[in-house]
Order: C-alpha cells, then structure tokens, then sequence
C-alpha cells in the first residue's frame, strides 16, 4: 500500500522506541498549532481531547471523545497527561498516561514543517500503534486544509500490515 503521505519510521535511544512522522504543511505556523492544541481541531484528528490549563508543567485530564469510546468500546475515564514544553508556536509536548508526544513546528517557504516523535515502547502492537498515528496525521493534514473529517469515522487496519513489513520485514 502506498499512502497519500509518508510512512512514520521507528527510532530508538538507549532506553525507548518510538515513531517518527514528519509532514510539510501549506500553513503557517500559527495554524498548525492550532491545528495541534485546541479542543476544536483536536476532535478531528486525535482520538482525545486535552481538558486544562495550555502551560507548560500544567496536569491536564485526556478524555477520549465519546465517537471514539463508543467504537473502540474504551473506558470513559479521562486518562492523566501533562504539558511537558509550551512554546508557541514551535514546540509542544504533553504526556498521555504513557506515552510521551513532541512536536516541532519550523516554518518552511511552503508553509509548515512539523516533526511529531512519540516514546511508545516496542513490541508486537508497534504496527498497529504506527497506523494509528499514521491516519490521525493524515486527518491532521485535512484539518488544517479546512476538512470536517472525525478520527471515530477513520479505519487505520489498511495500514497496519505495511507497517509491520517496513517494521518487522514480510512474513514476520
């Protein structure tokens, strides 16, 4: 399968695997982190929404939109997270239970780049984790083109057994 935009890629330090997606935007800045931290456009890309103060070090709730628990039978109980890096608008971190998620936004003479790396851990479930965030982008990027499109509505499956060959190799 080839998607509309890149595949993420794994990266790793000495302690942690995560996933790396990078996408250039035809924004501006101001309009991807809009895009990236208010309630209005999360819900149409993040699977969450983020509920407290927008500061670095602030404890937010994350509570799933109610789309999202109802499709993926979820527990409705707003997961801890925490504004980690507030600096708009080029650099943003916050932690979801455990998983930590950067993005950096540099601004290009199309537009936007924006380099988003989360630490997730490894293991089996790293394929079904990348489509994941691979449609939530996708989303993303129709968002701040103007689309009304919502993350419930989206089916990430295609992509997961693409990203367990470029992740894992075929066959396993």
């Amino acid at each position: 399968m080839k998607p509309a935009h890149p595949f993420g890629e794994v990266v790793q330090d000495a302690h942690r695997v995560g996933l790396r997606f990078v996408r250039d935007l035809r924004h501006p800045p101001e309009r991807v982190w809009q895009a990236l931290t208010a309630s209005q456009d999360l819900r149409h890309w993040m699977p969450c929404d983020i509920v407290g103060p927008r500061e670095a070090g602030a404890v937010v709730e994350v509570p799933f939109w109610p789309e999202v628990v109802e499709k993926y039978g979820l527990d409705d109980a707003a997961l801890a997270g925490e504004i980690l890096v507030w600096e708009p608008p080029t650099r943003f971190a916050w932690r979801w239970d455990t998983d930590t998620l950067h993005f950096d936004l540099e601004a290009t003479a199309e537009g936007t780049r924006l380099t988003f790396t989360t630490w997730i851990g490894g293991g089996p479930g790293l394929p079904r984790i990348a489509a994941g965030y691979h449609v939530c982008f996708d989303l993303l990027v129709a968002r701040v083109g103007g689309a009304d499109l919502r993350v419930a509505d989206q089916d990430p499956s295609a992509y997961e057994d693409a990203y367990g060959e470029r992740f894992v190799g075929p066959g396993g």
